[in-house]
């Protein structure tokens, strides 16, 4: 009797495993959007192993297989067909894509713009996908091409900032495909759900049907059912067992009840048998195709055509065409499992070198601590690539996956804390900087207006000098503040050169002459490669002719000073004797305007250097006490003893230049 049956789902024939579960944790895993493209990159092989390993669970529970009760459409081997047609049609869509990597930023928001107004979320993800890909990459190089002309400007790293309207647009459209896509499956769990509630429903009308029903329209009744329950959708995975092994425990019962009506069962049972064989045939036909991956998606359907839309054989019929289809979803998974190994001795290696450009990118800031600017915009370079030969090595073995992508991303970080610390400590030394040049501009626009030029000049030459040795400031304030003291200094400069017209004729014409023969001097040099000491000293002898001029004309004399210095510097003289005559053409200078406070200065300077050079020799040489054992040929007594010969050079110019200032009279 029916009371009689046991209530339990685990019975005999409830063990085995849905293999719906996999295709519903297929479509879960393919429609889950990871943030980051390169962690996605590296888990799709995860993705690929967890759907074979639960396909390998329903197998290793065949022997306890249960067969539907269920009736099975007229439709079903056309299901087969059709998702084959399916397959075949995707392969053509693909090919009929864009090619987002020949357009533009404009070409790539146009194209982006039209997906979201006419396709759905799962129709246009792989698209979005796409062009993301190809616009991070072009916008990408885009940046480098604007920062290189920044910096080539002048500008500084942590100042450049670069954006347009195009990538502005862009980003309210992505931001409006992730808004619908959360929708999308917010919706969609919610569906599940309500799926879930109704299927809970109809088994609550199935328990009530074996209870209550008449024999006459019982079996309609069950039919009508049936259709109900394979018109509901998806439900939540987790739920997903449970819910079916319900379902099928109370099918069960059913068809227990049934066995009155014997002509019904067995024109179920042969029309079923039909069913199965025609996938038992075609599960033959993929284990022999070569196109693994989609025998392998081809084979989920027919799993879930076998448990869901066919129902159960005859019992002498049941452990025959369970074995033939599981036989034939065997060797297709065996041929998986061998191209798997295969696919994993190539991710083994994988690893040892991925692992060596994760070793490459640690110790990228190792040759210097500190860096420069130059530094750290060269290592910047050397990351991008190391981070692109790390993502084309490929994948690696799911085992350590995780591992590898963590010790990459640690790695990477590293070298980003680095940097961060150099330009923060950059950003506050500019900080610094602007209050210093902000101290000059104030100071040069309190004497501009001054009327003390003898003293002023001196002081507006200073704060320029000063100015040279400050370094950069922010962008955002470094042409203000420059033109504020460019313009402070001009204005002084700019009356300087008015009171210098309003002086007597005679010192502004000796000025103009030493300003003409310095043109004259420059002419010539720009004309020849290089001047001989007989015509310098003409010129010397020509300038010396011209009368003394004020103070407030002398910078001329240090144009003309800086001249004759280049000059030598082409003649074809020995160190000693440049170095002689740039010094006496500045002490003779000196003498010829009377500053003989500079000439106690220089003597001063010149004995003060002849002391640290002495120092120096002595250093040197007790240190060579070091190098009592070594051979004569060492690179280190070789050195020591080349730095001693050079500053004993350095010795003799210094006391030959002392010799002749302490021989002057002035």
């Amino acid at each position: 009797m029916l009371d009689n049956k046991p209530n339990s789902i685990e019975s005999e024939n409830s063990t085995i495993k849905p293999t719906d579960v996999i295709a519903e944790n297929v479509d879960k895993l393919k429609t889950e959007d990871i943030a980051d493209k390169h962690s996605e990159e590296e888990n799709e092989q995860s993705d690929s192993s967890n759907t074979e390993e639960n396909t390998d669970s329903t197998l290793a529970n065949s022997s306890e297989v249960n067969e539907d009760k269920s009736d099975v459409s007229e439709n079903n081997t056309a299901l087969v067909d059709e998702s084959v047609s399916k397959s075949s049609e995707d392969k053509e869509v693909v090919e009929q894509k864009v090619n987002y990597e020949k357009l533009d930023l404009e070409g790539l928001v146009k194209e982006l713009q039209k997906l979201l107004k006419s396709g759905t979320i799962t129709d246009i993800k792989s698209d979005v996908e796409a062009i993301k890909k190809n616009f991070n990459k072009k916008f990408g190089q885009l940046l480098v091409e604007k920062k290189e002309t920044f910096l080539a400007d002048g500008g500084n790293e942590i100042d450049f900032y670069y954006s347009t309207p195009i990538k502005s647009t862009y980003n309210d459209l992505l931001f409006e495909y992730k808004t619908k896509r959360e929708a999308y499956y917010a919706n969609k769990a919610s569906e599940q759900k309500e799926n879930l509630v109704k299927r809970l429903a109809l088994i609550e009308e199935l328990k009530e049907l074996i209870d209550t029903a008449e024999p006459s329209t019982m079996y309609g009744l069950f039919k009508e059912l049936q259709d109900k329950w394979r018109a509901i959708g998806r439900i939540p995975s987790a739920q997903y067992n449970d819910t079916w092994r319900t379902y099928e425990h109370h099918v069960e019962r059913f068809y227990d009840l049934l066995h009155l009506s014997n002509d019904l069962r067995d024109l179920d049972f042969k029309h079923n048998l039909e069913e199965k064989i025609k996938l038992a045939e075609r599960a033959e036909q993929l284990a022999e195709m070569t196109d693994l991956n989609a025998a392998f998606k081809e084979l989920q359907v027919l799993h879930r055509l076998w448990k869901e839309e066919v129902g159960p054989v005859g019992r002498e019929h049941r452990e025959g065409i369970w074995e033939r289809f599981s036989n034939a979803t065997k060797k297709i998974h065996e041929k998986r499992h061998e191209h798997q190994k295969v696919l994993e001795s190539k991710y083994e290696e994988n690893v040892d070198k991925k692992r060596a450009v994760i070793d490459k990118i640690s110790n990228l800031t190792e040759d210097d601590s500190k860096g420069s600017h130059k530094f750290w915009q060269q290592k910047i370079k050397e990351l991008e690539e190391l981070r692109q030969q790390f993502f084309k090595i490929g994948k690696v073995p799911r085992s350590v996956n995780d591992k590898i992508w963590k010790e990459f991303k640690e790695s990477t970080r590293k070298f980003n804390r680095q940097k961060n610390a150099y330009y923060k400590n950059v950003k506050s030394e500019q900080h610094e900087n602007l209050k210093k040049k902000n101290a000059l501009v104030e100071k040069a626009e309190s004497l501009k207006d001054s009327e003390d030029f003898d003293a002023t000049t001196d002081i507006m030459k200073q704060i320029q000098a000063e100015w040279k040795t400050i370094g950069h400031v922010p962008r955002k304030y470094s042409d203000k503040i420059w033109k504020q003291f460019k313009n402070a200094c001009n204005h002084y400069f700019d009356r300087l050169h008015g009171k210098q017209d309003e002086a007597n004729k005679e010192q502004v014409e000796a000025f103009n002459k030493k300003k003409e023969l310095l043109e004259n001097l420059k002419n010539q040099a720009n004309k020849n490669e290089s001047l001989g000491l007989d015509v310098i000293n003409s010129y010397i002898e020509d300038w010396n002719k011209l009368e003394r001029l004020p103070h407030n004309m002398n910078h001329i004399e240090v144009k003309f000073n800086k001249t004759l210095n280049s000059l030598y510097s082409k003649l074809d003289l020995n160190e000693k004797e440049i170095a002689m005559l740039k010094f006496k053409n500045m002490v003779n200078n000196y003498l010829e305007t009377k500053n003989h406070r500079k000439l106690e200065n220089e003597q001063q300077f010149v004995r003060k250097k002849i002391d640290e050079v002495t120092r120096e020799i002595q250093q040197l040489e007790n240190n060579m006490g070091f190098f009592a054992n070594a051979d004569s040929d060492s690179p280190l007594l070789r050195g020591v003893q080349d730095n001693i010969e050079n500053y004993n050079q350095q010795l003799e110019i210094w006391k030959t230049k002392l010799d002749y200032i302490t021989k002057l009279e002035y």
